[in-house]
């Protein structure tokens, strides 16, 4: 008589035992890089960032904010002169 079924049975036990008790590393967050802006228009402008969804918000001439370094495309791509943001 053949003896696969309690094999199996005992297989699946070992491997559900194991995945419990094995811990899972979490990789360490990557720093994320920004630059900053400073705007030098004459009106208030808010600006969304394409990529994290970051609402930037210049107030007034001569506000400072930090740029996501994966927004900053998309923010010179807005059509703002360069000049605008230093």
């Amino acid at each position: 008589m053949c003896n696969c079924g309690s094999k199996r049975t005992a297989f699946s036990k070992e491997t559900h035992a194991d995945s419990i008790n094995t811990k899972r590393k979490i990789p360490a967050p990557t720093p994320r890089v920004s630059a900053s802006f400073e705007y030098i228009g004459k009106t208030a402008l808010t600006i969304i960032g394409n990529v994290t969804g970051t609402r930037y918000r210049f107030s007034s001439t001569g506000n400072r904010q930090n740029i996501d370094c994966c927004d900053i495309p998309g923010v010179i791509a807005t059509g703002i002169k360069e000049s605008e943001l230093i």
